[in-house]
């Protein structure tokens, strides 16, 4: 249990971690490339371990220090493990690593934990299929457990339904490279597109070949290969969110470092939503500072941004009027029902909230404080710990659930009562 205080005045400088997203990334395709990679900034934190794990069994070596991860590849030699991968419920984890199992030549099983096993991942088995990728899942059609049956990806054209995850798509991208022709993915409803874009960048830095055919069509040269080198991972957006909203909610100031103005993070564009709702935001030498105001309800799609739904929620708490959050039914698969998990909270603190299939509508007032359980989620419990810095009382049950992201946030976030 973790007892939020409040805060008189805020003003001060924090330094955000190397992205979750990017580090799963340039893991993977570090592990594929050949020879040694050094990962600069990478965020080291329970899923990007299960990430790591996974791969070392894969054939992988794998080391963490202080200053880099150091990773020695297999130039896409990939080994079957004699047992199962496990690994828990990092949803990225199962998906991206489902797509490089299948260049393993022999089967490979990828499972997890209660809740993985209700995260669907049937559409990335369909679109492997044509390609060569060979898979199936194990107890419930749809969903992990999986196991591979690799004999490589031939390539070739297929179709890939993303209407509830991008890591469908990025999945496929990422093993691309080492298929015996150039393949094609059409896209089917892609939500949260920049996780794509993020994806291609990544790419690109390791020296493949892909990209946008037109709007709905990517093309990935191959046989191909990634290259080995010193790289640097950016900075987290979803992990500076959190302290954005803590100056939004208490009028107060914050300067984020280690943040990229020009990043393809999606959820960078939750400063431009902020701004809406009347903080002021400044980009500098040192990153971005956001200067909190009076904050009013505001109306927006998140369908490219979902893991910021929850810290733009509790903004949308103090905020005077209305917020609808909409286009956000996928985060119903995420590592909770995050819908539900946010209007339960945000009624906790005396909220008016409703729940929607797909949205939320919010009515700002003053929230008060409570006890707030995450549901084992790292993104609840990080967005309703910011709530209690205004409003007395808030507690957050399970607190460590945020090492799943970001391990330091508790001691990050007692850097704003400095």
């Amino acid at each position: 249990m973790k007892q939020i205080r409040t805060i008189d005045h805020l003003d001060t400088t924090v330094s955000i971690p190397g992205s979750k997203s990017f580090t799963h990334r340039y893991l993977i395709m570090a592990a594929l490339a050949e020879g040694r990679s050094q990962l600069l900034n990478g965020l080291w934190c329970d899923d990007t371990r299960y990430t790591a794990a996974a791969l070392e069994r894969l054939g992988a070596t794998i080391e963490y220090t202080q200053e880099a991860v150091e990773v020695i590849g297999t130039g896409g030699r990939l080994s079957c493990p004699s047992g199962p991968i496990f690994l828990d419920n990092a949803g990225t984890s199962m998906r991206l690593l489902t797509a490089v199992a299948c260049l393993a030549h022999g089967s490979c099983v990828l499972t997890g934990n209660d809740r993985m096993h209700k995260r669907p991942i049937g559409e990335l088995l369909e679109g492997l299929r044509p390609l060569g990728g060979m898979a199936e899942c194990l107890e419930q059609k749809g969903y992990p457990p999986v196991r591979t049956q690799g004999s490589g990806l031939k390539g070739g054209r297929t179709v890939v339904d993303a209407r509830r995850s991008s890591q469908f798509v990025s999945a496929i991208l990422l093993a691309s490279p080492y298929a015996a022709q150039p393949v094609e993915v059409a896209v089917q409803g892609l939500v949260s597109r920049p996780y794509v874009d993020v994806t291609l960048q990544g790419m690109s830095r390791f020296g493949a070949e892909a990209g946008w055919q037109d709007d709905e069509t990517l093309r990935v040269e191959a046989p191909g290969n990634y290259e080995p080198g010193n790289y640097r991972v950016e900075g987290d957006c979803s992990s500076a969110s959190y302290f954005w909203a803590s100056a939004a909610v208490t009028g107060g100031r914050i300067v984020t470092s280690n943040i990229d103005r020009d990043s393809r993070q999606g959820d960078l564009a939750l400063l431009k939503l902020l701004s809406r709702m009347g903080c002021q935001v400044q980009w500098g030498a040192n990153g971005v500072t956001v200067v909190g105001g009076s904050l009013r309800g505001i109306e927006a799609d998140m369908g490219d941004m979902p893991d910021m739904v929850p810290t733009l929620a509790v903004a949308a708490a103090f905020a005077e009027g209305t917020s609808i959050i909409n286009n956000v039914g996928h985060l119903r698969i995420k590592e909770s029902d995050r819908l539900r998990a946010i209007a339960d909270g945000l009624g906790r603190l005396g909220i008016q909230v409703e729940e929607r299939e797909d949205s939320l509508v919010i009515e700002g007032g003053k929230p008060q404080g409570a006890w707030i359980d995450p549901h084992d989620d790292h993104r609840i419990a990080m967005s309703f710990a910011v709530a209690g810095l205004v409003s007395e009382g808030v507690q957050i049950a399970n607190e460590s659930c945020v090492n799943k992201s970001f391990p330091q946030f508790w001691e990050t976030f007692e850097k704003l009562y400095r």
